[in-house]
């Protein structure tokens, strides 16, 4: 391509955030230059957390000065935490034929599970050819430093289809989200489900308010400090119960509060005036996207409440079209979340692994469909 340039970047803040978000956009909170320069900049995203920043920038060169036109997220990996695309197996097998599987590159929002665009480019320019640049360069860089694979979780699918075509593994798995169909209020989305599962719902969150828990919605400029240390107490207390450590700290949280308040707000539910459990809530202009929460103990019902619930009321009050809870859950169907596909591309440098996870992939594909059209059927709207 004519004037057109590829490079790697092993910061985001090389790009800066001027030309990222002019080519990115900021509707969606995850791929906005603040929120990725936040894991960045607390030490979420790091060579010693197994995500090493190597994010791609196309230029084109127009009257002697260099222009950003396009730019992907991409990261060098040395594990599969934090992907949400489970490849596990994958590497098990890489290593049982004596091949190392890491590093790999991944094109991704880390630690989020969320549909959106992975490749930003300025409107106008020729999509599908920068698209292949990019393809290409990757897999060029990818063969030169001995990467394994590239992965690239939860894009569009239209992207999904563009990458396919090249060449790039098309994978689907599913998620299950809320839609908002003109409710008036959350009474309104009730009427729209089986009185059985109606009913369900408002005892558990009679019961949570007879347990007297209050909640309070509080704005991303507004979340103090004490609020936010509390919040990340919660949050790392879910993953200590599971062995882990989580994979954000205080400080991005903080950050994103000073960087882009308007697109986060936090849920806090309190029992005697005392905080005992949040939840951390992000929106676009169309859509609310539930993320981390945690609790000082275990109160029935209190999850489902403090994570849906309330989401749902905020998406009817504000308007907004639907709901994105997060990844996995089937306990969704029955408070109204709908299954969808999501989407990943997967190219792998050893062509024998590639067949193999080619011909996996089609069989697990069949698995899929057939799973969300079971889940489909046990939803529990009004015929």
């Amino acid at each position: 391509m004519e004037n057109i340039s590829l490079n790697f970047v092993h910061s985001i803040s090389d790009i800066g955030k001027k030309a990222w978000n002019a080519v990115a956009g900021i509707d969606n909170p995850f791929t906005r230059y603040e929120f990725l320069w936040a894991l960045e900049e607390s030490g979420c995203t790091t060579a010693e957390t197994g995500w090493a920043p190597h994010h791609v920038v196309v230029y084109k060169q127009t009257d002697g000065e260099e222009k950003v036109i396009a730019v992907m997220p991409l990261y060098l990996k040395t594990n599969s935490w934090g992907e949400y695309v489970f490849d596990w197996s994958w590497a098990n097998a890489y290593k049982s034929y004596g091949f190392e599987y890491y590093p790999k590159f991944v094109s991704a929002v880390p630690f989020t599970p969320s549909y959106g665009n992975r490749v930003f480019i300025e409107s106008g320019e020729q999509t599908k050819a920068i698209i292949k640049l990019i393809r290409d360069k990757v897999i060029e860089k990818g063969e030169f430093i001995g990467a394994s694979s590239w992965h690239i979780l939860f894009p569009t699918e239209s992207e999904h289809q563009q990458f396919g075509e090249l060449g790039i593994l098309p994978r689907i798995a599913s998620q299950f989200h809320w839609f908002n169909k003109d409710y008036k209020s959350f009474d309104d989305f009730l009427q729209a489900l089986s009185s059985r599962k109606r009913k369900n719902i408002r005892k558990e969150r009679q019961q949570v308010k007879n347990q007297g828990v209050t909640f309070e919605t509080v704005n991303g400029a507004d979340i103090n400090e004490l609020q936010w240390e509390k919040f990340n107490q919660f949050y790392q207390s879910t993953y200590m119960m599971r062995g882990m450590q989580g994979y954000l700290n205080v400080e991005f949280f903080q950050m994103l509060s000073e960087t882009m308040p308007e697109q986060l707000f936090m849920v806090i539910a309190r029992q005697d005036k005392i905080m005992i459990a949040a939840s951390l809530f992000f929106r676009s202009s169309e859509k609310v996207m539930g993320r981390y929460w945690g609790s000082a103990r275990d109160y029935q019902f209190l999850h489902f409440e403090t994570c849906y619930y309330q989401g749902q009321d905020y998406c009817i009050e504000h308007g907004l079209k639907s709901f994105d809870a997060g990844a996995q859950g089937e306990h969704k169907i029955q408070r109204g979340f709908e299954p969808i596909i999501t989407y990943s591309n997967h190219w792998l440098a050893n062509q024998g692994f590639s067949e193999a996870i080619d011909n996996f992939l089609s069989e697990e594909r069949t698995h899929i469909e057939e799973y969300i059209e079971q889940a489909r059927a046990q939803l529990p709207l009004k015929k």
